[in-house]
């Protein structure tokens, strides 16, 4: 019995002395790993400090002084701030605008090139690596990046940012929509075929009842990343409160009342516009009705 018993225990410690090696293994390789990144990290930061013109060590202690005379301005003129924000609101909601158009326009593409690019839904399924491509080349190019070459072709103002937000839209949403619409439900597209409906038919009525709350979320959650974006290339010189917020911090002290004013309103709306759409996206995600 003792022999039997011994022999029937033999393979369970075989295994967990295998198991421990296993992870004896891991956590080496792990440490490895760890070690080759910090040192590619320091390696990296010493390059970058060496390239500095100023140095990152001599500068980092001035890292508060800035921020310190622009509040301390404000403060001393907190009395000019109600009139401040009256003053650039045009600006806010033009940059509101621009996002909006830019969600609404790269929405409708986004749509049109997710159905497209969906397994099982596309219309022609040998284009489908095509549509693929183009919205991750949408994606993958910064807006800043399209906005700066369209500013050489078509001058400043709104137009540019916009299209180059709505641009960088269509390729994001695009890749989500997708995604999405790869779940939906197939029977009621097989129904819709075997009566005879066309392929626009069959997605308007088929598809997009099913994915329109989700495809609704992503859109608003993608209209407050668009504020944010809009407000940046608006610093670049593409108008709306990004280029407000450029001139006052160009013409330095004396302006620094501005410079808060201008912080404190895109602040307050980015976070109006994020309460909102965050209401509504919760409602549309679980169903309730609007």
């Amino acid at each position: 019995m003792t022999d039997a018993s011994l022999s029937s225990s033999t393979p369970i410690a075989d295994r967990q002395s295998a198991y421990m090696a296993m992870v004896r293994r891991k956590r080496m390789y792990g440490g490895i790993l760890l070690v080759l990144f910090v040192a590619l990290l320091a390696s990296g930061f010493n390059i970058a400090d060496s390239r500095n013109a100023g140095g990152f060590w001599d500068g980092i202690g001035n890292v508060f002084v800035f921020p310190a005379e622009v509040v301390s301005e404000a403060y001393d003129k907190a009395g000019n701030l109600p009139g401040l924000f009256f003053e650039f609101l045009p600006s806010m909601i033009e940059t509101v605008n621009i996002a909006a158009v830019s969600t609404l326009f790269g929405g409708v593409f986004a749509v049109v090139l997710a159905l497209l690019s969906t397994r099982g839904l596309a219309r022609y399924p040998r284009l489908i690596p095509v549509f693929r491509r183009m919205m991750d080349m949408m994606r993958a190019i910064p807006e800043i990046v399209i906005a700066l070459i369209l500013i050489f072709v078509l001058g400043g103002g709104p137009i540019p940012a916009m299209i180059a937000i709505a641009l960088h839209t269509t390729g994001a949403l695009g890749k989500l929509f997708s995604e999405v619409a790869e779940n939906a439900d197939l029977k009621p597209i097989e129904g819709l075929h075997s009566v005879g409906a066309n392929w626009t038919q069959r997605m308007l009525i088929g598809v997009v009842p099913q994915v329109a709350p989700n495809w609704l979320s992503y859109g608003l959650l993608r209209f407050e990343i668009n504020i944010r974006a809009s407000a940046i290339l608006g610093f670049v010189g593409e108008g709306g409160i990004g280029h407000d917020l450029r001139l006052a911090m160009q013409w330095g002290q004396g302006k620094y009342d501005e410079v808060i004013a201008i912080f404190l309103l895109l602040f307050l709306t980015i976070v109006l516009v994020d309460q909102i759409s965050s209401h509504y996206r919760n409602r549309l995600t679980k169903g309730a009705a609007l």
